[in-house]
């Protein structure tokens, strides 16, 4: 990659914010200087916050989930937002470096600003460059560290929109079924095509989820990346869905109704559907990702409403959808994500200091008592890396919920019930298959929650013990999958992947949230607490490459897979975690 920028006369290197070179990457030119750019900065949190407010967060670890008390807007202004005075301070510097402020917002902790590439490289030390790789493809990159005025040091938390190298991708897995699928005609039939796969509500019957509810009152995020083709810059970023198909899976395919579903654009073009081709997927069309999301969804809970918020795969992007909504007048109870990439590796898609703010939001989300849900891999415990064991991150954040796979299998008979259901690892039978991510964090230590359950010491030296994933499960595999509608709308399909799981899991809670009449909020604690034995099917066989499941919690499977009622129950007479 390019040379390191100099350090420039009195300035700091902001913590966390060094990017490595990235091997095979190539130079294709120095960005144009004229040309304009936005960037995020994002301020530290509010270093005098309210006592009364702090005294709040800190008691709802120790209160049940049906007496916790939540933050009002001002109070989470307090905890978590950024004082007015560290952004005045930070507009006062963009304006004073020639750039633009676009946007300053206290619970975001967030100064947007715009600038052109010589203005931004001048104010932050840095020198930008176009860059192409066989796998990251064609994107902005720097190399080193990111530089403010001494007195910022202490102010600014990182500075993101600097580098436009993919974060994330979708944890989508096709079945091979794909060459045989079926057109509906004017009016079809809720059949399975496919033997061992299930649509949505087969799922839930079978995970015993309470019927009785459907999400009314409830309003859940289902986040969505756009993808750009790495092998055109000048592509349009893909990913989206299509109104037209949805509503002929859910009322015709499921005979049920169309659910309300509100795009919200954070960053990019928003919905913006490609045809999700095996062709399209492989440049970075992420439309099948969002489509089985909002299938599972708007079935599980047809009467939530349904706000998917579209952004960009980029450092940036991850930091401005969690942070806007969580904040926004959404009013958001549970989110669900299907995307991730490994917390390290020789691609450097994530700073530490990107990690560190997209985390902060990631707790801020426990003072609204928003229940975070996110897809654990798709690649078994190497996650997606040539070698070695690594977790996924934001699975591997200690403040969301981390959801596994598993392969479900089940009786014949009027009434099928779950008959075996092992560890997903599709690997021995298809080369080209897939696993349940799992695993031990790097950068994270053992939470609170997870002492004395077992939690082992990664398998990659120096063999520290962290922050195990996942927390939980539910069915990924392709071949005991989930049969959801293609974009087009004139086939369904099954589809596997956590980023199936992740959405099943974020509607039974939507679905308790609503049995119980409040947010369960960060549930971690609670259910490590009261829920580890005896409420979820505990998966007991399997591997996902370098850890093995067992009784109890396990870094395939968490705790288990979902037993809807039993958990309602237990939330419903969980005492406060100890």
């Amino acid at each position: 990659m390019d040379k390191t920028a100099e350090q420039p006369s009195g300035r700091i290197a902001i913590r966390g914010s060094n990017r490595a070179a990235v091997p095979d990457a190539t130079k294709l030119k120095s960005p144009d200087p004229n040309a304009k750019i936005r960037l995020s900065i994002f301020a530290r949190r509010n270093p005098r916050p309210s006592p009364q407010a702090l005294k709040k967060v800190n008691a709802l670890d120790t209160q049940a989930v049906t007496t916790r008390a939540y933050l009002q807007d001002e109070e989470f202004n307090q905890v978590y937002g950024a004082s007015a005075d560290d952004l005045a301070a930070i507009e006062k510097f963009a304006q004073t470096a020639g750039l633009s402020v676009i946007d300053a917002s206290i619970p975001r902790r967030r100064v947007l600003v715009e600038g052109t590439i010589a203005d931004i490289e001048k104010a932050f030390g840095v020198e930008l460059g176009e860059f192409e790789h066989p796998e990251l493809g064609h994107f902005r990159g720097r190399e080193g560290k990111v530089y403010v005025p001494d007195e910022m040091y202490t102010i600014i938390a990182t500075v993101e929109g600097l580098d436009t190298r993919p974060v994330g991708r979708p944890r989508r897995v096709c079945t091979h079924f794909a060459p045989n699928l079926p057109a509906l005609d004017a009016a079809p039939a809720l059949t399975n095509q496919w033997p061992g796969t299930f649509f949505p509500g087969q799922i839930a019957t079978l995970y015993d989820f309470p019927n009785e509810y459907a999400g009314e009152g409830q309003n859940i995020a289902v986040f969505a990346f756009n993808g750009r083709d790495s092998t055109d810059p000048n592509s349009d970023p893909r990913g989206g869905y299509s109104g037209a198909a949805l509503e002929t899976y859910f009322t015709k395919a499921l005979g049920g109704q169309m659910p309300s579903i509100t795009p919200v654009v954070v960053q990019g073009p928003g919905n913006a559907p490609g045809p999700d081709s095996p062709q399209s997927s492989q440049r970075g069309d992420s439309t099948g990702e969002v489509m089985l999301d909002l299938c599972v969804v708007g079935a599980l809970v047809p009467a939530a409403k349904i706000f998917v918020y579209f952004t960009e795969f980029s450092a940036q992007g991850w930091a401005e959808a969690i942070s806007q909504a969580i904040t926004d007048g959404n009013q958001i109870s549970v989110i669900s994500i299907s995307y991730g990439n490994p917390e390290s590796g020789p691609l450097g898609r994530w700073t530490d200091a990107s990690i560190k703010v997209v985390n902060e939001a990631l707790e801020a989300a426990r003072g609204k008592g928003i229940t975070v849900c996110v897809a654990s891999g798709d690649d078994g415990s190497r996650d997606d890396e040539s070698s070695g064991a690594h977790a996924d991150f934001p699975a591997s954040s200690p403040w969301v919920l981390g959801v596994g796979g598993t392969t479900l299998k089940v009786t014949n008979g009027t009434v099928p019930r779950i008959a075996s259901e092992v560890v997903w690892n599709d690997y021995a039978r298809v080369p080209s298959g897939g696993a349940g991510g799992g695993g031990i964090s790097s950068i994270f230590g053992l939470p609170p929650y997870q002492q004395g359950v077992g939690v082992p010491v990664c398998a990659n030296p120096p063999h520290n013990i962290g922050r195990g994933i996942p927390d939980v499960a539910a069915v990924a595999d392709p071949y005991t999958g989930i049969v959801v509608m293609h974009v087009s709308g004139k086939h369904v399909e099954p589809i596997g992947g956590t980023s199936a799981s992740a959405p099943l899991w974020a509607s039974l809670i939507v679905r308790i949230n609503q049995a119980l009449g409040t947010r369960v909020g960060f549930l971690n604690p609670t259910l490590y607490a009261s829920c580890a034995s005896g409420v979820l099917n505990d998966i007991t066989v399997g591997n996902n490459g370098a850890y093995a499941a067992g009784v109890g919690w396990d870094a395939c499977t968490g705790l288990g897979t979902p037993s809807g009622n039993k958990l309602l129950h237990a939330l419903k007479t969980a005492p406060a975690p100890a």
